[in-house]
């Protein structure tokens, strides 16, 4: 435990914030892990990004998805999820995955679920509910987050990896919620020039406002009370899940080995960094008001 806290800050030194594009907040936490520990989380969120990506990029088209074509989607993401429970491939990349969880005893579970949020965004353009979204965020955010959390907490006995006698999803659940509600007013604007929305229709209703007022709101800039009273809501409901989340940490205390807690730490710190700067009066909303600099976040890490 000594050694690692010495380790920690030429460790930190040595994150190079400007290359970690995807999953930014997830890699830079990692990135001062151990080397294999670390490339385990990179193949991992390597494979997730891609499917969101073929989602997403299809989605921000203009031109409708047919059912066909639905079902062309789907079928697409429930063979890559088989490959997977079937622990073998010809892709290699496909196959280091494999091997990744093998080797890390990360729950197929975890994939499933991911997998399954995705075709929910492939066959839907909205939640009817909030209480929907926390659906959807089980397998969109927290499977996301369990792999981290997952990796965070194996320990190695005898040569290997022994499975985690904490409940992983319990653990990462709040956080991962918190975190995504943050996401999701963070990228606001951003997600509806892509035609993608994560704000429920009963939330938009309550305070008098459609899905389709959003993209105006998001284009001019205009932010109007109804719109600020959602993004209230929301920050509420962040709110709720970031108590949970430093209840959560404060679990792992004594349970977690120093670079790994110190890297569950620096992952709630940095979504809250964009949730402290959500200003429900005054506020914009727009990424770039939202997001750190990368001087910010380096200086906030090495502050943790």
């Amino acid at each position: 435990m000594a050694n690692d806290q010495q380790n920690i800050e030429p460790l930190i030194n040595g994150i190079d914030i400007k290359k970690i594009d995807k999953h930014p907040n997830i890699l830079i936490a990692a990135s001062f892990w151990e080397e294999e520990r670390y490339h385990a989380a990179k193949v991992c969120y390597r494979f997730m990004r891609e499917i969101d990506d073929l989602v997403d990029d299809r989605k921000s088209s203009e031109k409708k998805i047919s059912c066909m074509e639905k079902q062309l989607l789907s079928e697409k993401i429930n063979s890559w999820i088989k490959c997977l429970d079937n622990n073998a491939n010809s892709d290699p990349a496909i196959q280091e995955l494999i091997n990744t969880i093998d080797t890390y005893k990360i729950p197929l579970a975890y994939f499933h679920n991911f997998a399954m949020a995705m075709q929910y965004d492939i066959n839907n353009n909205s939640f009817q509910s909030f209480e929907s979204f926390i659906e959807y965020a089980e397998g969109a955010s927290v499977a996301p987050a369990a792999i981290f959390v997952h990796l965070c907490c194996l320990q190695k006995e005898n040569g290997s990896f022994g499975i985690s006698p904490i409940d992983i999803l319990e653990v990462a659940r709040p956080c991962a919620i918190f975190s995504y509600l943050v996401h999701v007013i963070r990228d606001f604007q951003k997600d509806q020039k892509e035609n993608l929305n994560y704000f429920a229709i009963d939330v938009l209703k309550n305070n008098k406002l459609r899905p389709e007022d959003l993209k105006e709101i998001a284009s001019s800039g205009n932010i109007p009370s109804e719109f600020r009273q959602v993004i209230a809501y929301y920050k509420d409901k962040a709110e709720e899940y970031r108590l949970q989340s430093i209840q959560q940490i404060e679990r792992l205390q004594s349970m977690v080995n120093g670079r790994y807690m110190k890297s569950l730490v620096i992952i709630y710190q940095l979504y809250l960094s964009v949730y402290n700067r959500i200003d429900v009066e005054n506020g914009s909303f727009t990424t770039e008001e939202l997001t750190p600099t990368n001087e910010e976040i380096g200086a906030m890490v090495m502050n943790i």
